[in-house]
């Protein structure tokens, strides 16, 4: 008598289709982003009126110009720095702590936990980089920025509440922040020249 051959039977696939998308959802859902990269940066609104639109007039001293240029080369206040220098200066700019003619003019405010105190709210740092600049050294710029009003906010939370910025409660570090308000301003970028 001969052998006949059993067929083997075919694996059902037809839920692996399911089983593969709940897998997918469960990865999504379980796994954890860095979300802490990037540049925390608002937008203004958008304009209102046109029409009835005044041109913002800011004081030469109370502009700090930082460009970059296409080698990387950092430029503050039209004298040449490192990347390194970066913070100290625009510390030194936001804070302006000698009162310096040079550096933004200081007007009488009324905050609370300080009562009335001398700031500089009408400062800007102008950051201007060159179609060239790399990424690289545009994000570290943007980070000396940031760490320089984060440092100031920082020493001035000791002072003040005796505690980091951090740790003080949300009208602490409102009133921190309208001490030094973060002023950053983007330009467009430009090609400084080349071909």
């Amino acid at each position: 008598m001969a052998k006949t051959k059993r067929k083997v039977p075919g694996i059902n696939a037809s839920s692996t289709a399911d089983i593969s998308f709940m897998l997918l959802i469960f990865f999504l859902i379980t796994t954890s982003m860095d979300t802490d990269r990037g540049l925390a940066r608002r937008l203004p609104p958008p304009p209102e009126n046109t029409e009835n639109q005044e041109d913002v007039i800011v004081k030469e001293r109370n502009v700090l110009q930082v460009r970059i240029n296409k080698d990387d080369q950092l430029m503050v206040g039209g004298e040449w720095f490192d990347i390194k220098q970066l913070r100290e200066k625009a510390k030194e700019f936001i804070s302006n702590p000698s009162d310096d003619p040079n550096l933004p003019e200081k007007h009488a405010k009324r905050l609370p936990f300080f009562g009335d105190v001398m700031v500089t709210d009408k400062h800007v740092i102008s950051v201007q980089n060159d179609v060239g600049t790399s990424y690289n050294m545009y994000i570290q710029v943007q980070n000396e920025l940031v760490a320089a009003y984060n440092e100031l906010r920082n020493e001035l939370a000791q002072a003040q509440f005796g505690k980091s910025l951090a740790e003080c409660s949300e009208d602490e570090k409102k009133a921190i922040t309208d001490y030094y308000p973060q002023k950053i301003s983007e330009a467009e970028p430009k090609k400084y020249g080349g071909k």
